[in-house]
């Protein structure tokens, strides 16, 4: 497991799913249990205080960048979900062409950006 993956479970998952998600996340054959999660967030495991939707031109791949930026995003990031599943990528290419389903987490525990199939958002932890 990646220190991202642990990081951003620890700080944005509700205290009742995070030892399911740790365990999954950690082992290859079980990992689908939470990126599958990612696509839809029906189950809103999410802590929702830390959510802050992204809407209109805001969600833009290149607004998103310079909004993360702006945060303190570096150039790179660990992307959870999506075509770059499990990898650390260049957050521009990231926003680009990781797809519907993913997390990009940018410091972990403190910033990250979620795209699912129904909704765009930033998790950020001061």
């Amino acid at each position: 497991m990646n220190a991202h993956e642990e990081a951003v479970i620890k700080a944005f998952v509700e205290p009742s799913r995070q030892e399911r998600f740790l365990d999954a996340v950690a082992k290859p054959k079980k990992r689908r249990t939470f990126t599958d999660e990612l696509n839809h967030l029906h189950s809103k495991f999410l802590v929702s205080a830390y959510i802050k939707p992204v809407r209109g031109a805001a969600s833009l791949p290149d607004n998103v960048y310079q909004t993360l930026r702006s945060l303190g995003a570096p150039e790179k990031c660990w992307v959870i979900g999506g075509r770059f599943d499990g990898s650390e990528v260049e957050l521009h290419k990231a926003l680009h062409e990781a797809g519907d389903g993913c997390l990009l987490s940018c410091i972990p525990g403190k910033l990250a950006f979620v795209k699912t199939e129904d909704e765009e958002f930033f998790l950020q932890r001061k």
